[in-house]
């Protein structure tokens, strides 16, 4: 998926920070795993390091905030919301397994308040900011408007390690998976992809899964959302969009994430080289486990979930042509999927996801 040297230079920064994560993890995690579950009214204490600042004190309780970091790698202030299991304070001695949740455009991880995602007692749930337009990528070009757009390296190689050294993590392939929801569930498969090694599980809610030309509408999409295109974004989008107030500001160039979309002159390259659907074979080849959700958008053009519904089942063609086993689920209309979904790109649909999901999570971490 990338040149050689690149892979070798992106994977030589992830050892050297994962070997300080093994050593932090021992000398930091203990400090929040001390106290009592009746004295545990606040977040727990957190070191900060791995390129990350603190900007702000944690906000929330004690199994449900977040907190408030900079980094060099991604322009202005980001949020990672964390929500721990309930019984996390009981035994100081118990490490927990980790699922990775990736929120959609243009949402926040303050805004990922799904009742399902509190409901586990047996893992820790991880909510990294993505941007309104961040597309869970290092963007080609990092001198636009928006300043620096290195979401990949800020979340594989700064927020998983400084989880790792400050909460307990059972911080091996095993014990992590990544979801996401509509952009998120194009980064769960992306960053998959990319490494492998991490996850164990990766699953898609709606996601954007296909960036070939057989899916130019979700192409467009991102385009759309680089130019702040308010109209086409808005309609497309997973979270709340005001198109006279649009938070696809400030506005860079068309090719500024993965370059141009036309597949004219091998111009397209980079959404190729990005595309979870050209790449499945990576997965199979790691085992690691693939989850995806889709409704049908009552089958019309201006419902978003009509353009992934068409994602998703590419991307089902893929792995039925490499023979790989995998969990699919396509809810129609949303006719027995949870008294409030409609079969639409909406939080009432992917709440049930959830609700599927994470038990079929806890059973594979325990096993």
């Amino acid at each position: 998926m990338t040149s050689t040297v690149r892979r070798t230079a992106h994977r030589w920064r992830i050892a050297v920070a994962w070997t300080i994560a093994a050593v932090a993890v021992a000398v930091f995690a203990p400090a929040g795993a001390v106290r009592a579950a009746e004295t545990a009214s606040a977040p727990p204490p957190i070191t900060y390091g791995f390129g990350l600042t603190q900007a702000g004190a944690a906000v929330g309780d004690a199994t449900d905030f977040y907190l408030t970091v900079t980094t060099p790698e991604v322009a202005g202030e980001q949020h990672i919301k964390i929500i721990l299991p309930s019984g996390y304070y009981d035994d100081p001695d118990r490490r927990y397994p980790v699922m990775y949740f990736l929120h959609g455009s243009p949402d926040d991880p303050i805004q990922q308040n799904y009742p399902a995602l509190s409901m586990s007692d047996e893992m820790i749930t991880v909510i990294p900011d993505g941007g309104a337009r961040g597309w869970y990528a290092n963007w080609l070009n990092q001198k636009t408007a928006a300043g620096a757009q290195n979401w990949e390296n800020f979340h594989l190689e700064q927020v998983l390690p400084f989880i790792d050294a400050n909460l307990r993590t059972i911080a091996t392939k095993k014990a992590r998976a990544i979801a996401g929801v509509s952009m998120g569930g194009f980064g769960a498969f992306h960053y998959a992809q990319v490494r492998p090694d991490l996850f164990s599980h990766t699953a898609s809610l709606s996601g954007d899964i296909d960036f070939s030309v057989k899916s130019m509408g979700l192409r467009l999409a991102v385009v759309a959302s680089l130019i702040d295109g308010q109209g086409v974004i808005c309609a497309l989008s997973s979270g709340s969009c005001d198109p006279d107030n649009s938070p696809y500001k400030p506005a860079v160039d068309s090719d500024a994430a993965f370059g141009s979309p036309y597949p004219v002159f091998n111009a397209d390259w980079r959404f190729n080289e990005v595309d979870p659907s050209q790449h499945m074979s990576v997965l199979a080849d790691a085992g690691v486990r693939v989850s995806i959700y889709t409704g049908d958008g009552g089958g019309s053009v201006t419902e978003p979930e009509f353009w992934v519904a068409g994602a998703a089942k590419n991307v089902k063609a893929a792995m039925d042509d490499l023979g790989m086993s995998y969990y699919y689920v396509n809810y129609g209309d949303g006719a027995g999927w949870g008294s409030q979904c409609n079969g639409g790109h909406n939080g009432g649909c992917w709440e049930q996801d959830l609700r599927d999901l994470i038990p079929r999570l806890e059973r594979e971490f325990a096993a």
